[in-house]
């Protein structure tokens, strides 16, 4: 047993569900499951709206005299929301119901039909709801996949005029499971409470309107079931634990810097001066043992002043300013990661031909992608017999694979083909960052901030985990391991940063400034 008296067994459980991430089909199954195995479904009605009742008192607690609006559905997702309403009104709230559906499933029905005995005011039309503090959305949960239509759509959409926090059951009503897409419209909803398993809904940029501040729900799903159903799941959630696994840390009381990873930078040129040297700041705080920067010979000495630790090597500059080639006494072999695009321009087509023809693993970025696209992404990227990891953001992505984008109603889908066409490991930017590696699995990075819609945050991305690369190879971690710490390290720098500058304060090199203050945040286990 634990101090707080929870086994670590259970830790391990909590720990584990909270990485997965389900689709509604494989939800349904999971759900069944538990079912069959003898859980009866009045039982877990009664511990998730126990539980949601809990949550909403501390959240919203007597003492502010709360009104609570409850908005039913006709399924289990409104019987969660009759317990509920039932557990606030005994609790001395006032509780008015809003039940627009005359038919309901059996449970549902008669959790309705306690309600009114109970006293519990019931309405068929919003309005009455007007004067809530604080409504509860539980009209459609998981599994939805038919547009909200005629007066159901026009209460949603008058919701989302009203001024009171909304507190979504699941999921935000009208939202699409797998997609996060509105089926036509949906509640915007200031908080959703997401029951037993993460939904992919919740891990899709376009849902981010209507979801509000995610919270994870645990309903006690027996970790066993859940494994049954997903096996080894091919879609996760990036967790803290699991970011800082695959970190290079503690290391080695014996270790020197020939162990820490020696990596290649290619970056730069005259106009985009800036680039190189931000790639190069957060390379550095990647803590990576040697650090080599191949740049124009006219950014040379600005390199060196800002990176005096560095090898800066100078290359032949073209008339753009852009790198014309590599010095020949550049050998590939000798590095551990190369990471290569940012600021270099277009001009630089010939060095980004080199390294895509090397034996080592490589880092594109910026005008690498671009570059590559124009090269001909599948092509040339079949060919490489090391491992490459892509970093796009959205308008890179469609350039490297057109035939994937036509419709990108569903990202994880598109970023998961992309990368088992490819060969590659895809991280597509975003609010919600997404990791895919050949083999199909997925990594979906929950957390970011606005503030991080900077020029130069691609920049220090690319830095960060280029030095990340460069060490996590040279102690066998795998590549996707080290790519989600570095999505994850990178977020969470912006989230401290934006947090102590407000978001219009995070510029890339204060986010740099950020990156060791927020690996000391990060909890260890």
């Amino acid at each position: 047993m634990t101090r707080l008296g929870i086994t670590r067994l259970e830790i391990t459980r909590l720990k584990q569900l909270q990485r997965f991430v389900v689709t509604a089909d494989q939800m349904s199954k999971i759900e069944a499951r538990v079912f069959d195995a003898g859980m009866p479904v009045a039982a877990l009605m009664e511990k998730v709206g126990g539980i949601l009742a809990q949550r909403i008192q501390s959240l919203y607690p007597l003492g502010q005299k709360p009104c609570v609006g409850i908005l039913v559905g006709p399924g289990h997702n409104g019987g969660d929301a009759l317990v509920v309403a039932r557990e606030l009104h005994l609790g001395g709230y006032a509780v008015k119901l809003y039940q627009p559906f005359a038919k309901m499933k059996d449970l549902t029905a008669s959790h309705a039909q306690y309600a009114v005995s109970l006293g519990i005011p019931r309405f068929e039309q919003i309005e009455p709801l007007a004067a809530c503090d604080v409504l509860v959305d539980g009209l459609f949960g998981f599994g939805l996949t038919r547009s909200l239509d005629g007066s159901i759509a026009s209460v949603v959409d008058q919701l989302n005029q009203w001024t009171q926090p909304i507190l979504s059951i699941d999921l935000p009503s009208g939202l699409h499971t797998d997609t996060g897409a509105a089926l036509g419209t949906a509640i915007q909803a200031t908080r959703s409470f997401c029951l037993g398993l993460w939904k992919r809904a919740f891990l899709q940029e376009q849902a981010l309107e209507y979801i509000g501040q995610a919270e994870w729900i645990d309903v006690g799903l027996p970790l066993a079931e859940v494994e049954a159903v997903l096996g080894v799941p091919a879609i996760q959630r990036i967790t803290p634990q699991m970011a800082i696994a695959s970190l290079p840390l503690p290391r080695p009381a014996t270790t020197h810097k020939y162990k820490q990873g020696h990596l290649l930078l290619i970056c730069g040129s005259r106009r985009y001066a800036g680039a190189a040297i931000l790639c190069g700041l957060a390379a550095r705080a990647s803590g990576v043992g040697m650090l080599s920067i191949a740049v124009p010979e006219s950014l040379k000495s600005i390199l060196t002043s800002q990176l005096p630790d560095a090898l800066v090597i100078s290359c032949l500059e073209g008339e753009t300013g852009a790198i014309a080639q590599l010095p020949d006494d550049v050998e590939f072999g000798t590095y551990q990661a190369i990471a290569c695009g940012p600021g270099l321009s277009p001009q630089a087509n010939s060095v980004v031909e080199s390294v895509l023809a090397s034996a080592c693993p490589l880092l594109l970025d910026a005008d690498g992608l671009n570059t590559l696209a124009n090269l001909g992404t599948l092509s040339m990227l079949q060919q490489r017999q090391a491992p490459t990891v892509l970093t796009p953001h959205l308008g890179e992505f469609k350039r490297l694979f057109p035939a994937l984008t036509e419709s990108i109603d569903d990202p994880i889908t598109i970023v998961q083909t992309a990368a088992q066409q490819s060969g590659a490991i895809v991280l597509l930017k975003g609010a919600r960052t997404i990791i895919a590696n050949s083999q199909g699995s997925v990594w979906l990075n929950p957390d970011s901030t606005p503030a991080l819609a900077r020029g130069g945050s691609g920049d220090v991305l690319t830095g960060l985990m280029g030095g990340l690369l460069a060490q996590g190879l040279m102690c066998k971690t795998s590549i996707e391991s080290v790519v989600q710490s570095a999505a994850w390290w990178h977020s969470q720098a912006g989230i401290l940063a934006a947090q102590e500058r407000t978001e219009l304060g995070v510029d890339a090199s204060t986010l740099i400034q950020y990156l060791i203050p927020a690996l000391h945040r990060m909890p260890r286990s």
